[in-house]
């Protein structure tokens, strides 16, 4: 079973609109949140409703069922793990229409001793996510009637491992001290290519995990905003801009990080694409009702009234909403997970003949990523990176 086009374009479109509105160095997950959102917005009513719709980017009679084949194509690609739980006071009854539409051992229960609940949500997140995430980043309280969480878990190994070394640039902010730097070279040009935007120029590089879980790099111009450039890796993906792939690409400083040259060799050598990157590990906490807007959440946070009867004849207003997400990228590969919750409330000159071409790509300051599903497109995380990991070298210097 696959992501049906209009889905992976509307989680795809939720993804750009987080970014563009994004402050800090940070990953996420718009993946996680868009089968929730789809969820409550099929319970909704009203102009709550009608809000949650417009940030699904799909009309609500229709979000349910689009949340449910997400979640099952999810779940059938490889090196994926995905998950949605309910959990309930027992004094809470469902509409069985919407129930009916979750998954079939979805359901828990809050028993109503905070400790104790917390406890037991953390224990599914550790076990939904294989200890990636080991907290549920839900606020339970008193008035807490219904938690509903989705846990999104990747893991990929490259293709084409890199090797560690000692990052070079004399780009800030990166110089200031040794980073753990990751390089490789491949024959195969295509992996890089170069966006042309009304902003400026962006440079893609794809990284292909062993499963079809793939990461895209994105450098952008000195200037670009972060939104604009992971933006552009989103319209990469819909073919919405052109790109000029490696092979084409003209010799000379071409883009952001991107450099084409002509170089003499004593013996016949294929062209070459060799890539600098670093090694990241991101972590992060987002509170969506922060961006209430971009989620469609500004009328469901009114806990003075309910906005769901079509999930239950109590009325129910959304206490929190959160998300607690990491990526790491290495040598060998690369993983994520995120999950988000809904708290319910009342990235020497010898002699030489041949001529071939060598590309060179640097991710040697601030960029983007976006982790997809190869086949379908769909962005199951993304992020900016603007602290790498350090050299070990440097760490071991500063235990001396």
């Amino acid at each position: 079973m696959g992501v049906a086009t209009a889905t992976a374009r509307a989680v795809n479109g939720l993804t750009a609109r987080w970014a563009a509105v994004s402050e800090a160095a940070t990953a996420f997950s718009a993946a996680g949140v868009w089968p929730l959102l789809a969820h409550l917005a099929d319970g909704a009513a009203g102009a709550a409703r009608a809000e949650l719709a417009e940030a699904l980017g799909l009309p609500a009679g229709q979000a349910a069922d689009a949340a449910r084949e997400l979640l099952g194509a999810m779940s059938a690609m490889r090196g994926l793990n995905t998950a949605l739980g309910l959990w309930t006071k027992r004094t809470l009854e469902l509409r069985e229409e919407w129930e009916a539409g979750l998954p079939a051992d979805a359901h828990g229960v809050l028993t109503g001793d905070l400790a104790a609940d917390h406890r037991a949500l953390d224990a599914w997140t550790v076990k939904r996510t294989g200890g990636l995430i080991d907290r549920m980043p839900v606020t339970l309280s008193e008035r807490t009637e219904m938690v509903l969480a989705s846990a999104l878990a990747m893991r990929t190994e490259w293709l084409s491992p890199f090797h560690e070394v000692e990052l070079e640039t004399a780009d800030e902010p990166w110089a200031t001290k040794p980073r753990l730097g990751l390089r490789r070279s491949s024959a195969v040009l295509d992996r890089v290519g170069l966006a042309e935007t009304p902003d400026g120029h962006v440079t893609e590089l794809k990284v292909l995990g062993s499963n079809a879980l793939d990461v895209h790099l994105l450098l952008g111009e000195e200037g670009m905003t972060r939104g604009r450039v992971l933006g552009t890796g989103i319209d990469i993906l819909a073919n919405r801009c052109v790109v000029v792939p490696g092979p084409r690409l003209p010799y000379g400083n071409v883009g952001p990080g991107l450099r084409v040259d002509k170089v003499r060799s004593t013996r016949p050598e294929p062209p070459s694409l060799d890539v600098t990157t670093v090694a990241y590990d991101l972590r992060a906490s987002h509170d969506l009702l922060k961006l209430h807007r971009l989620f469609g959440l500004t009328e469901v946070r009114d806990t003075s009234r309910g906005h769901f009867p079509g999930i239950s004849g109590s009325p129910l207003a959304i206490g929190s909403a959160e998300q607690s997400t990491m990526a790491k990228f290495g040598a060998l590969g690369f993983e994520a997970a995120a999950v988000t919750a809904f708290g319910v409330a009342g990235g020497g000159v010898p002699d030489r003949r041949y001529v071939t071409t060598r590309i060179s790509a640097d991710f040697d300051r601030p960029f983007g990523f976006l982790a997809l599903h190869r086949h379908t497109r769909l962005v199951l995380a993304a992020g900016w990176v603007t602290d790498p990991l350090p050299s070990p070298e440097c760490d071991w210097e500063d235990e001396r």
